[in-house]
């Protein structure tokens, strides 16, 4: 998919104002149903489910803290 920048930057955030809560939501839940485990195994539960949620996404957020690149010079 090829998105313009100004797209990117728009998909990135509604990512980030919905998706992150809804993926903490989802961590929480899942961590809560295996009751509670010990401190190492709930963090890689945590770890494993937020790079699950992000490798998806990678393409919209990759150079989005760059300036504009189709943005003109001046």
């Amino acid at each position: 998919m090829n998105f313009s920048y100004k797209a990117r930057r728009r998909l990135s955030l509604l990512i980030l104002l919905i998706g992150l809560p809804a993926y903490v939501v989802v961590a929480v839940t899942v961590v809560n149903w295996i009751n509670r485990p010990s401190l190492w195994v709930e963090l890689l539960v945590y770890v494993v489910l937020g790079i699950v949620w992000a490798l998806p996404f990678k393409f919209v957020f990759k150079g989005i803290g760059q300036a504009d690149p189709e943005k003109p010079e001046g």
